[in-house]
């Protein structure tokens, strides 16, 4: 899929068969990084080519990202005939612990408790601001139709607190994608 406005152009592919290949580049390496543990621990073959508007802000690019990416998965997983729907894992990556909790409800909702100081220095060059990280979920889980719930346990580095919550929604999507049945996981119908 491509999604393109004033401040971005992005190409987005996805494999939800796949065996966790990547390719980004965003002009974010930190946030490049971050998009491959995505892919690498969900299984989910990703390719992301983004183009954005880094001499004014990462935000655009950052938040764009998040939506063409959950439009796609979204498109990909269809009407979820068969899916597990429902995940959850704490994740622990050195000192951090990162709880996540998901849903592939067809309601976006986000719950996002990991905090970052005004002042946290970036990550990367050009510099990945971590407050970035939520309005990336925000983005993604709106436009995927999901329930994400994302919750810092323990934690002091900036790098080991957001890697551990990109690898722990990535292994909560490689559960929930998984097909384990025939029909659609609600008493309602439809998701």
């Amino acid at each position: 899929m491509s999604r393109a406005t004033k401040e971005t152009s992005i190409e987005v592919e996805i494999d939800l068969d796949g065996t966790g290949d990547t390719d980004i580049a965003t002009g974010l390496p930190f946030f490049d990084h971050m998009v491959s543990q995505l892919g690498k621990h969900s299984g989910i073959d990703i390719r992301v080519a983004a183009v954005g508007d880094l001499d004014v802000d990462a935000h655009h690019t950052v938040e764009d990202v998040g939506i063409a990416l959950g439009d796609v998965l979204a498109e990909a997983l269809g009407d979820k005939a068969g899916v597990k729907r429902f995940a959850s894992i704490s994740l622990p990556l050195d000192e951090a612990l990162v709880d996540v909790a998901l849903d592939l409800s067809g309601r976006p909702f986000l719950a996002y408790t990991i905090e970052f100081a005004p002042d946290t220095a970036g990550l990367g060059t050009p510099p990945f601001d971590p407050q970035l990280a939520e309005e990336f979920w925000r983005a993604f889980a709106t436009a995927a139709a999901l329930t994400l719930h994302i919750r810092l346990v323990t934690g002091k580095n900036t790098h080991h607190i957001l890697e551990a919550s990109f690898k722990a929604v990535a292994r909560c999507l490689r559960d929930a994608v998984r097909v384990e049945g025939g029909g659609i996981p609600s008493t309602k119908g439809t998701l």
